[in-house]
């Protein structure tokens, strides 16, 4: 165990100074980017802690190079994100790469199986809630941050000109409302009423992050729970789009109420600036017309077991399919690195078909 943990910090470290050489030209968008969220976006975070969820094996990573903590085959939608602002891969909080002048550039706090809830995801062990991830980021302003600027004022012009990411909410579904043999909360709420709970959590969290200093923040919608291989290998049938209705439609309570959140806060949190990015409605077309996006399989994940890939997620050392860019889904829980880089391509970028009310690029440009 813990030759592979410094196998994985030597190649943290090679990759790290790769991704600067790369942006070294570049003149960033935003001076830094900081990543809130769970295993969609976690980039290795879950490698320094005691948990089940992990992805720090081979083939996770296959095409990345080698195994990071990833959740996926290569790169997640904040590393497309990243690129997009002009900044470096963004190193996770609890690498050893974390410190000095790297963190200048942001860094991600994402854990897998983490929810807005406290409670959400603890059946794997470890993992870092959203409340937790918003404690290490004032640990960060406090010890890591402060020294690198002369004065308050720099330092609160830094952070309200960063760009802050949370993605985070379908943990509090599939690993916690959806498992009522684990979890208590689908028989105390209702469908409206957690959506409801969740909203009014996050918005506390937000309120939090915003006190820290944060200003520009990405709230990112949960995409269609009920297309992943994990919820179809559990039913017997789906509907015509090839996903679980029912559960869909929980999710869509959820992402309403998010789009809506911005709003609301924009009133108590004077010069906040938000936009709301509709990976739901992306990512269900991606899964119903795959032919659109230059994909192939909409329903199996391409390392997995089981019905559609998604009884058993991937196992070490596990063969994976050979045309991963066909796939819309690495294994029982998350998308292909080529899936990844479409959703990036319309949300990151100067689009704003799945951004509101203006673009990532917009926001960032502000």
């Amino acid at each position: 165990m813990k030759s592979l943990l410094f196998c994985v910090v030597f190649l943290e470290l090679v990759w790290f100074g790769y991704g600067h050489d790369q942006s070294r030209n570049h003149h960033p968008l935003a001076p830094a980017f900081f990543i809130f969220g769970d295993s969609l976006v976690d980039s290795g975070n879950n490698n320094y802690i005691p948990t089940l969820a992990k992805a720090n094996y081979l083939p996770y990573g296959i095409d990345f190079g080698f195994p990071t903590g990833r959740f996926c085959n290569g790169r997640t939608v904040v590393d497309y994100g990243a690129m997009y602002l002009g900044l470096p891969l963004v190193p996770p909080y609890l690498s050893p790469v974390s410190i000095g002048g790297n963190v200048l550039k942001g860094l991600n706090y994402a854990s897998a199986a983490a929810g807005i809830l406290d409670e959400t995801g603890q059946h794997y062990g470890a993992r870092t809630t959203l409340n937790g991830q918003i404690s290490q980021f004032e640990m960060t302003i406090q010890l890591q941050l402060q020294p690198f600027f002369q004065n308050p004022a720099d330092l609160r012009k830094y952070l309200a000109k960063s760009i802050i990411a949370i993605n985070i909410g379908s943990n509090d579904y599939i690993n916690n409302y959806l498992m009522p043999d684990r979890y208590s909360s689908s028989q105390i709420y209702g469908g409206k009423e957690y959506a409801t709970l969740l909203i009014k959590t996050l918005s506390a969290q937000i309120s939090r992050l915003y006190n820290l200093g944060a200003r520009k923040m990405v709230l990112a919608g949960s995409g269609p729970l009920g297309c992943i291989p994990s919820q179809l290998s559990m039913v017997k049938g789906k509907n015509s789009s090839g996903c679980v209705t029912k559960i869909n439609n929980l999710i869509s309570l959820f992402n309403s109420r998010l789009k809506d959140l911005p709003n609301t806060l924009n009133k108590t949190l004077p010069g906040s600036l938000f936009i709301y990015q509709n990976f739901y409605a992306l990512f269900h077309d991606m899964v119903v017309n795959p032919s659109r996006y230059g994909l192939v399989v909409p329903d199996k994940a391409c390392c997995g077991g089981g019905r559609y890939g998604g009884a058993l997620t991937c196992l070490p050392l596990q063969q994976p399919c050979m045309d991963r860019h066909h796939y819309v889904f690495w294994d029982a829980f998350h998308p292909t690195e080529i899936a990844n880089k479409i959703i990036a391509k319309n949300t990151f970028s100067k689009s704003t078909k799945y951004s509101y009310p203006i673009s990532f690029y917009e926001l960032a440009k502000l």
